[in-house]
């Protein structure tokens, strides 16, 4: 397996395409071979068209901008996630995956000829400006952003550390534009955040699927053990507002929590590489053979922990492996909204002159085979944001972006179509449906007290006071099953 990764270019595996590029596996792909004759009256149509602009333009264009300008349309126009990078776009993917960039911190798409906020990063600029997922950013400074492609937008949001950018966003509900003031600055990102709720509980927040972020949590899962003078009781993994990241990460991740060999995520293309089986072992999720097996350090009991996995419609592609896995083999409760649907394989191939080719080469699919593509992963227990529920963000999913991948085995089943009902319906109710959970209550209240501090829960710009309605219902879930026999980890169904 450790071998058929390593032929697969840099796969990226988030709802990203700003200052948070997110990639995987590095090495060089195999080009197949074309399967048809050029379309001969399509290359003669381009060469006209490239003809009359160099001749009758209203000014001189470069043959370099004409050509870029040619591929980036080209590329653009497969699906929201393929694009051409150029060199500052590439270094940005290459840099970003590192944990440090420099930038807003915020992670963005393309929509209507607007720039549509997916979701900002914990602790960034954008975070502490209030940028909200489903934002519309339409004016940069003095420039308006219809008209601009999605790497020019980016590209006027990078800049030195300590220099000022002023954002015009339009945001439901606002009755008029709100204009922002962000601070550029190097964003060194620590992806994985532990907090300690309570004796026996924690929860460990991961905003990012980074290098070395498997590492991360299996340190900070390592010392919630070390730390609790008794034995754990159960842990939240929080992903709300996680747009995704590094494939093995992903995978180095849902290894913490499930056995040795247990399928976690499978790819299926038209080449081979794409072709991918990816299950809970060192060959899948360390980086080198050189590595340290984070996973086999733990503690044996993490396996059996009970344990929540808090989602939301900010969580996208790897976050949605992770959470789709730990579903399959019934290791975690899901719970939350539903999640974005990000359910593509892109892989980055090198170019000359240090340019690069995003494009999407597969689909991924949970061990039980469900295709998250245009979905999106729905809770086991529908939970809104807050006690007096919450109205869904609209387009901000992957079944709302132009010219999105079809789901592949949406066969309308029942039973999902009912999850995605309740999880619309949560719009509207006054507090969750799941008679697990309880109401806001005084105990309630004096757990959220106890929760208060630095946020954890996936919420950025959020005071550090405010209550965490979903993290306290997720305490609250896991201390109702604390009584009982901890779920055993199955097989999925094929």
């Amino acid at each position: 397996m450790g071998g058929q990764l390593k032929k697969v270019g840099l796969v990226v595996m988030g709802a990203v395409i700003g200052f948070t590029l997110t990639l995987n596996f590095s090495a060089v792909a195999e080009h197949p071979q074309a399967a048809s004759p050029l379309p001969l009256e399509e290359l003669r149509t381009f060469s006209e068209v490239f003809g009359r602009i160099k001749s009758d333009y209203v000014e001189p264009v470069a043959d370099k901008k004409l050509i870029k300008e040619a591929i980036t349309g080209m590329v653009a126009g497969l699906d929201p996630h393929s694009a051409y990078l150029d060199q500052d776009a590439y270094k940005d993917l290459q840099a970003g995956t590192q944990g440090e960039f420099g930038g807003l911190g915020i992670e963005v798409t393309m929509e209507d000829g607007l720039v549509k906020v997916v979701s900002p990063i914990d602790d960034t600029p954008a975070a502490k400006a209030g940028i909200k997922p489903g934002d519309f950013i339409i004016k940069l400074d003095d420039a308006a952003v219809k008209g601009m492609t999605l790497n020019d937008a980016v590209k006027r949001m990078r800049g030195k550390p300590d220099t000022h950018i002023v954002l015009t966003v339009l945001r439901k509900g606002e009755a008029k534009p709100l204009v922002l003031t962000l601070t550029r600055a190097v964003i060194k990102m620590k992806s994985v955040k532990l907090k300690e709720l309570e004796p026996g509980y924690a929860s460990v927040r991961v905003s990012q699927f980074q290098e070395h972020t498997g590492e991360d949590l299996a340190a900070a899962v390592e010392k919630f053990y070390k730390d609790n003078h008794e034995q754990p009781k159960g842990l939240v993994l929080d992903l709300r507002n996680d747009p995704g990241g590094l494939l093995n990460a992903a995978v180095g991740v849902s290894s913490i929590f499930l056995q040795q060999g247990a399928l976690v995520v499978y790819t299926e293309g038209r080449v081979a590489d794409a072709q991918m089986r990816l299950t809970a072992s060192p060959d899948n999720y360390l980086r080198g053979p050189g590595d340290t097996d984070y996973v086999a350090a733990l503690p044996a009991q993490v396996k059996q922990i009970p344990l929540v996995v808090l989602v939301n419609g900010g969580s996208a592609s790897a976050s949605e492996i992770v959470a789709g896995a730990l579903q399959d083999h019934h290791r975690a409760t899901v719970m939350g909204t539903q999640t974005f649907g990000k359910g593509s394989v892109q892989t980055i191939l090198p170019l000359s002159n240090n340019t690069a080719l995003k494009l999407t080469t597969a689909r991924y699919f949970t061990p039980s085979g469900r295709s998250i593509q245009a979905k999106g992963i729905v809770p086991d227990v529908v939970l809104a944001e807050n006690d007096d529920g919450v109205e869904p963000l609209l387009g901000i999913r992957e079944a709302d972006l132009e010219g999105h991948l079809s789901n592949p085995n949406d066969k309308n089943d029942p039973a999902i179509a009912a999850k995605a009902a309740a999880a619309t319906a949560a719009s509207t109710q006054k507090t969750p449906g799941d008679k697990a959970q309880p109401s806001a209550s005084a105990s309630a209240t004096k757990t959220t007290q106890a929760h208060a501090g630095k946020p954890v829960g996936g919420k950025p710009g959020v005071a550090e006071d405010k209550p965490d309605h979903q993290l306290d219902q997720a305490i609250a879930y896991l201390k109702k099953a604390q009584n009982k026999e901890p779920a055993k980890e199955t097989a999925p169904a094929k």
